[in-house]
């Protein structure tokens, strides 16, 4: 007797499997994957973590178990030791990302919302002090023999964080446009500061309109 057979481009796996429930877990995800390289140490990196966390939750369908969108009641009973596992997986996820001093204070929390607002109330602060030293760094920062891509990604980098931590209220009237502007020219004004030697003619070129596009930013 001819054993059963699968339907037509079947691959013979149950199919009532939906990839896009937040309750799947894809075998590779389990409670031990590290899902970000990031480890979150402080205030310092927290919004470097937190976004990079955010991604990777949001790649794996998982961002409602955190930002409270997808919560045990939003699902049927019958469901609920599925979302309780998948919110184990999520609380895991977190826990190995950050360091082990901040872990300490959240190795018996069991609810991924919970850890995620925490964090955020703990480490969401831009102190003063650690404005300051990004500040200095962005100041400093020279060439010294770097690739001009190198030194870039190195200042843009020190750049995007300073911003994430003295960030404003967006504004998307006329004077916003203008400070935007400004800023890119300071950026820039920073970034020709710190080139080697060896760019001085193309530093000169450079600034000989830099001058204009501040007075037109200015004078409009």
């Amino acid at each position: 007797m001819a054993g059963p057979t699968n339907p037509p481009g079947g691959s013979g796996k149950d199919e009532s499997i939906n990839f896009d429930d937040p309750l799947y877990v894809h075998p590779s995800d389990n409670a031990t994957t590290t899902i970000v390289t990031v480890k979150l140490t402080g205030n310092e990196n927290f919004r470097i973590w937190r976004s990079s966390m955010s991604r990777a939750l949001k790649a794996r369908n998982k961002l409602g178990f955190v930002d409270g969108t997808f919560r045990k009641n939003n699902v049927e009973t019958n469901k609920e030791s599925k979302w309780e596992r998948a919110n184990v997986v999520v609380c895991s996820w977190l826990l190995s990302s950050i360091s082990d001093s901040i872990y300490a204070s959240h190795a018996y929390s069991d609810n991924a919302q919970e850890i995620w607002e925490n964090l955020f109330e703990t480490y969401n602060k831009a102190d003063g002090s650690v404005v300051f030293n990004v500040h200095q760094r962005i100041n400093s920062l020279k060439q010294n023999g770097l690739s001009v891509s190198d030194y870039f990604n190195k200042l843009d980098t020190l750049w995007n964080e300073f911003d994430g931590l003295t960030s404003v209220t967006e504004c998307t009237c006329e004077a916003a446009v203008k400070l935007n502007d400004h800023s890119k020219l300071m950026k820039l004004m920073q970034f020709l500061s710190g080139l080697d030697e060896s760019y001085n003619q193309v530093k000169s070129h450079i600034c000989s309109w830099i001058h204009f596009l501040m007075l037109k930013l200015f004078f409009q």
